[in-house]
């Protein structure tokens, strides 16, 4: 799993590779923490490279979103493959995110 955040025109872009699984959760965690320093930037997470997302890597995301919204933030997904938006859709997140 890779993760690598990119700043572009006031906005912060997580770009997720990979499988986030339970194994990849603590250090991808490490990865997401600028995401946490926003303030009022909005966060984007590229998920046009995730193969696959648990339920650590979804409350991975979750938590970003918890951070972010009282400052001011929105959290976007973007190019998330069909198994991807089907995870999202049962587990409700689909009703949680913006996406793009």
């Amino acid at each position: 799993m890779t993760t690598t955040i990119k700043e572009q025109d006031n906005e912060l872009r997580a770009i997720l590779e990979g499988r986030l699984d339970t194994a990849a959760a603590t250090e991808t965690e490490r990865a997401l923490q600028p995401l946490y320093e926003a303030n009022g930037k909005n966060i984007v997470f590229d998920c046009t490279r995730l193969d696959y997302i648990s339920s650590s890597g979804l409350r991975l995301l979750l938590a970003v979103l918890k951070n972010a919204k009282p400052k001011g933030s929105h959290v976007y997904i973007s190019g998330v493959n069909d198994n991807i938006r089907s995870v999202l859709a049962m587990t409700g997140f689909t009703n949680l995110f913006e996406f793009k």
